[in-house]
């Protein structure tokens, strides 16, 4: 494909840009080679390869839910400045 005036004009205004000459010329030849790389990617035969999200196989690698017994509140709660029953607290920091 070539990139010609008329679309680098729409691309600058597409994304609110405004560019030299000489950045327009880099920009379409920089565009040209993407599009080239691309077109070249079109004439790979993928025939029997099969679609796929991600480049590795990937497997769940989650673990169970295993419940276990959690830092004692009593231990937590004795150094804090104010609480109340199981809770600590805070300076009110909105008014309201």
């Amino acid at each position: 494909m070539k990139i010609d005036e008329k679309l680098l004009s729409y691309l600058e205004d597409l994304s609110y840009l405004v560019l030299s000459e000489e950045e327009k010329l880099r920009l379409a030849g920089d565009l040209e080679n993407i599009l080239n790389g691309i077109a070249r990617l079109a004439e790979l035969d993928t025939a029997g390869v099969s679609e796929s999200s991600h480049p590795f196989d990937y497997v769940n690698a989650f673990r169970e839910d295993e419940a276990y017994e959690s830092v004692d509140r009593e231990l937590i709660l004795r150094n804090a400045p104010e609480k109340s029953d199981e809770t600590f607290i805070a300076p009110r920091t909105v008014e309201g």
